[in-house]
């Protein structure tokens, strides 16, 4: 099978238009790999033939547009990634339960398997002696499949091995033995969480906010500097006045982009005010 040039655009374009993600160019060889597995599963023989069913309308054909879009991005996350954001997150808590803070809100822009909210809900818990409010986190994705799995909090020795075990006995609970032991959420955090499915290539949101921590991390390298504008107009709406915007460390808010300034620590973004 060979991946012509105007089924290639057809994919980027669909790609694009759909969730924002831009392909650019001479990426036929990684395209033509990626989507070559999904052909065989279904038995087709031509680009065209899948391009045309993920372009159809009707649920087979969203189904295979969600298999069509996760190969063609990674759901790379684990606990506590990039551990510089938690700490500083830390500070900001105790800060605003210092402050008396009653109602606080966090948005993980993108959940992926969970691991970051759950993240998001320990560090919190573990920084807030004393809090006599009410914190709730949202969590969004645009895939429906990995946001079943978030919702489910379950999770392989592996994929815990960077929880610590004082956190994994107070906010888990386990199954199994060695290589077989499988940890699930808890109420007390799974309480905090509402997973949501949503597109961030489409503001404006339904979101009212105020959010005091926005997360949005490894997710703006597969935008254009149009969705990505956009999007950071819309995160700039939801925050409230001090509270704080995380991206990823390899993405950067430079060329008029944001308008957020720094908060003195990279990737991490204030609105100003109080």
């Amino acid at each position: 099978m060979s991946l012509d040039k105007k089924t290639y655009q057809g994919f980027a374009d669909l790609l694009y238009d759909r969730c924002g993600i831009a392909l650019g160019d001479q990426k036929e060889a990684l395209v033509s790999a990626r989507i070559g597995k999904r052909l065989r599963t279904l038995g087709m023989t031509t680009f065209k033939e899948y391009l045309d069913l993920i372009k159809s309308p009707g649920p087979d054909a969203e189904k295979e547009f969600t298999e069509f879009m996760n190969v063609m991005t990674t759901n790379t996350t684990h606990f506590f990634r990039e551990i510089d954001h938690f700490n500083f997150m830390a500070e900001a808590v105790q800060q605003m339960v210092a402050e008396g803070r009653t109602k606080i809100r966090i948005w993980c822009a993108a959940s992926s398997s969970g691991e970051e909210p759950y993240t998001l809900a320990m560090t919190f818990l573990e920084n807030s002696q004393g809090f006599r409010g009410d914190c709730k986190i949202l969590a969004t994705d645009i895939d429906y499949n990995i946001l079943a799995m978030a919702r489910a909090g379950e999770y392989s020795e592996a994929k815990m091995k960077d929880v610590p075990q004082q956190l994994r006995t107070k906010y888990f609970t386990s199954t199994g033995m060695g290589k077989d032991r499988m940890y699930k959420a808890n109420s007390t955090l799974a309480g905090m969480i509402s997973f949501n499915r949503l597109n961030l290539a489409k503001p404006p949101f339904p979101m009212k906010g105020p959010f005091d921590l926005i997360f949005c991390r490894n997710v703006m390298i597969y935008f254009d500097n149009i969705v990505r504008k956009n999007l950071l107009a819309e995160f700039e709406r939801l925050l409230r006045p001090g509270g704080y915007l995380m991206v990823g460390h390899s993405e950067s808010m430079a060329g008029g982009l944001c308008n957020l300034p720094s908060a003195g620590k990279p990737s991490i973004y204030v609105k100003p005010g109080k």
